[in-house]
Formats: C-alpha cells, sequence, structure tokens
C-alpha cells in the first residue's frame, strides 16, 4: 500500500492549474478528522440525528476544503 496522492486540475489558485499538495494533505486532514469524529457522531446519532450527521459530516464538508484552500499548490 503506497502514500495517497490526491491532484485537482482545472484550478485557478495557481500559475500550473494543477493542485498536488493541497488535496493530499487536505485528504490526511480529513482522515485524521474522521477517525474521532465518525464514532463520536454515530453515538451521538442515537439520541440526535441531524447533530450526529453534522458531527460525522465535519471532516468532509469543514476539514477538507479548509486544508485545501489554504495550500494553493
Amino acid at each position: 500500500m503506497g502514500f495517497p496522492i490526491c491532484v485537482q486540475c482545472g484550478t485557478g489558485s495557481n500559475p500550473c492549474r494543477c493542485k498536488v499538495v493541497g488535496p493530499t494533505v487536505g485528504f490526511l486532514a480529513m482522515a485524521a478528522a474522521a477517525v474521532v469524529e465518525w464514532p463520536v457522531g454515530a453515538v451521538v446519532y442515537i439520541f440526535k440525528h441531524v447533530k450526529g450527521r453534522r458531527i460525522m459530516a465535519h471532516p468532509a464538508t469543514v476539514v477538507y476544503p479548509k486544508v485545501n484552500k489554504a495550500i494553493p499548490i
């Protein structure tokens, strides 16, 4: 198993129009957040369905986009 590499082409954030570092680091940050937030969200989901879904979606909807946009290459 190798290191995950994510490529995003067609972006306007740099002159090359492709990003490799931002999406890859964003994916790793999302995976790290998901390890913590998905089990917590599953427990919360038992009592509060909407809140549990929001917690479980947080890595994909907040963490990944913020990290990806923060690194322009």
